[in-house]
């Protein structure tokens, strides 16, 4: 199965893998300065049909999407995580594509068996598992841990490459 994980925010990890591709992963910027606020969610709906659905996209077509069910600080943060979470919703809805979202302390407790593991425990972690990776930031670790986790307890290991 393709499958595609967000660490959804205003600096967004992603990580996605497919039966017959290389992981792929990174981050995305959606704060450019001087934009508009709703701007940020056009832009994080544009790179996810890029990304993730078009012919001739990195995986030309994406069957599940993981995210992060994180709960933000702040008045702004939670607006923007919201903001991302409704438009992922809508993406996945229109286009039939089946989304779960991870609860944070789940993702932090089957990383690194702690619920309440801090940012340097999960890239630590993340660096772990993918040495080969060159972590960009927190936001790219929880990305590859949260694909991690699909492919680990959601996705059937029948679709799977090794």
């Amino acid at each position: 199965m393709n499958t595609l994980a967000l660490d959804l925010g205003l600096l967004m990890g992603f990580a996605m893998e497919g039966p017959a591709l290389p992981t792929i992963s990174g981050t995305q910027r959606f704060d450019k300065t001087g934009a508009s606020p709703g701007m940020r969610f056009l832009e994080f709906r544009k790179w996810l049909e890029k990304a993730a659905y078009l012919p001739g996209a990195i995986l030309a077509h994406v069957d599940i999407i993981v995210f992060e069910e994180a709960y933000q600080k702040g008045a702004a943060a939670w607006h923007s995580y919201g903001g991302f979470r409704g438009v992922l919703l809508e993406f996945c809805e229109q286009r039939g594509v089946e989304y779960r979202p991870v609860g944070t302390t789940v993702l932090k407790k089957w990383a690194t068996g702690k619920g309440n593991a801090g940012k340097p425990e999960m890239v630590a972690e993340a660096r772990r598992r993918h040495p080969e990776v060159d972590l960009i930031d927190d936001n790219h670790a929880d990305a590859l841990l949260l694909l991690d986790y699909a492919l680990a307890e959601l996705v059937p290991a029948a679709g799977r490459s090794t």
